[in-house]
């Protein structure tokens, strides 16, 4: 018989990020171009003075391009979803409660399959969305479109703003910590149907909002003890805290009416943050005796330019910690609570590409940010993880170095594949620098359809075997022979 002990244990190690899988709308829209579209589309064409107002903001925006579901097809069959503040909640949840789980669906799917382990192993599902709520909500339905176990434990979190994607991560840590063997499946999905309206000259607020939002959707997979040669973590969930900044009342606000999600957000917003973000690092960072903050990478939620700017000027901060967070913001816009988790597959992409140590662009230690309503701010301290390297021998016979493993070392990721290859040829040129031996790249060919390969080959001269380093890689819809290019 089992024992109330027994059920009451935890896990032994802190829990980690072991997966990410992001997704967004096909739809993508050129900030450059928006808005004369924007206008166009909400038949605003006659307001001259507030369409340069607006030109003006998507200028200053620094984003380059955002993914949206709504396409000028669906605005014209909801013509009450283009008027300023007109009666169109019906038509939004319509939208937004089918295509929220949907989105949120390739995420996951994304995530599940760099993870490489059955749906069976998720034991817990935290979903998190601003848009939209429903009984049963977007968790039951991604459940079904998952087709995972029906005993597996929900969590639905609606209506909690930019914040959340540091939330969701506060929440999957205390689930796969105390729960042995738990692995959480986490997803972020966000669509700005709920949002979008035309402008007014007297709430150039949410014509702020509608400069600066994106759709999209991010999901991982936390758990803590991973199984050796068979998970890979890519960031540890180290601590995270909540607060409330002092003397922010209404600062950030939202409500849901009939027509729709509205959102109210005070010019000093980037200055709040900065004047706190300081006390947030040392309660932070305080008990692991940290206090450089370039000595950490960095994930901020991009809620704007100014906010990124004020606390890099406040912190001092060098002008690559943003790097990533900037990234994303340029290429998706404002993301809501998915933003977060594409900035950490962001950085974790940028930090095999560029052959950095860590998944944290070559620091052990980070810290996450998010800040939404309320003010609040959310902050996590995280823990990079080595990227995997090789080490190379030269030896009086072929050596040959089969890394199918590999693949699986670096979940599936192509780019990392890439960097190892290039990698081990840096390698050999440097091993071999000063003598008469070269370095030969031969192409052998595609070959199996389920492989591609490539070899590098050191000829002597003229004494010994030649040493050879075989690479071969799997190919899925991902990964083609682009990777040995």
């Amino acid at each position: 018989m089992g024992s109330v002990e027994g059920m009451r244990r935890r896990a032994e190690g802190s829990a980690s990020i072991l997966a990410i899988g992001t997704a967004t709308p096909p739809n993508a829209v050129d900030q450059s171009s928006y808005p004369d579209y924007y206008f166009r589309v909400t038949n605003s064409d006659h307001k001259l003075d507030l369409k340069d107002k607006f030109r003006r903001m998507c200028e200053k925006s620094m984003i380059k391009k955002r993914h949206m579901y709504l396409t000028e097809d669906i605005l014209k069959e909801n013509p009450c979803m283009c008027a300023f503040m007109a009666p169109s909640l019906d038509a939004r949840h319509d939208i937004v409660v089918t295509q929220v789980p949907k989105l949120g669906h390739q995420a996951a799917s994304m995530a599940i399959k760099h993870w490489g382990q059955p749906k069976s192993r998720i034991t817990h599902l935290v979903f998190c969305t601003t848009s939209g709520v429903d009984m049963p909500g977007a968790d039951y339905q991604l459940t079904k479109l998952l087709s995972l176990r029906h005993s597996i434990k929900r969590l639905m979190l609606y209506q909690q703003g930019c914040f959340a994607g540091a939330t969701v991560l506060r929440v999957a840590k205390d689930l796969a910590e105390n729960n042995p063997g738990a692995r959480v499946l986490v997803v972020c999905s966000e669509i700005t149907a709920l949002t979008f309206r035309g402008p007014s000259e007297s709430h150039l607020d949410s014509l702020v909002g509608q400069a600066l939002f994106g759709d999209g959707a991010a999901a991982l997979i936390v758990g803590s003890d991973p199984d050796p040669g068979v998970e890979h973590p890519l960031f540890e969930l180290v601590s995270a805290y909540q607060t409330i900044l002092p003397d922010s009342d209404g600062a950030i606000d939202g409500h849901l009416r009939e027509a729709g999600l509205t959102f109210h957000l005070l010019k000093d917003v980037p200055s709040l943050i900065s004047k706190n973000i300081g006390k947030c690092l040392a309660d932070a960072f305080d008990p692991l005796g940290i206090s450089d903050w370039n000595s950490l990478f960095w994930v901020v939620h991009p809620g704007g330019p100014a906010i990124l700017d004020k606390v890099e000027e406040k912190l001092g901060l060098s002008p690559e910690k943003m790097k990533a967070s900037r990234h994303v913001l340029r290429e998706y816009g404002n993301m809501s609570s998915a933003c977060v988790l594409f900035i950490l597959d962001e950085m974790r992409r940028r930090s095999a590409a560029g052959g950095q140590r860590t998944t944290g662009e070559g620091f052990d230690w980070g810290v996450l940010f998010g800040f939404g309503p309320g003010l609040t701010v959310e902050t996590v301290v995280l823990r990079s993880v080595e990227l995997f390297t090789l080490q190379l021998q030269l030896l009086n016979s072929p050596l040959s170095l089969d890394v199918e493993e590999m693949f699986k070392l670096t979940s599936g990721d192509g780019m990392v594949v890439k960097t190892i290859f290039k990698r081990a040829v840096r390698t050999y040129r440097h091993m071999m620098r000063g003598s008469k031996e070269h370095v030969e790249v031969v192409e052998l060919g595609e070959g199996e359809a389920e492989h591609h390969r490539r070899v590098v080959t050191l000829f002597g001269s003229g004494t010994g075997p030649g040493r050879t380093v075989e690479i071969m890689v799997f190919r899925n819809v991902e990964l083609s022979c682009e990777i040995c290019s």
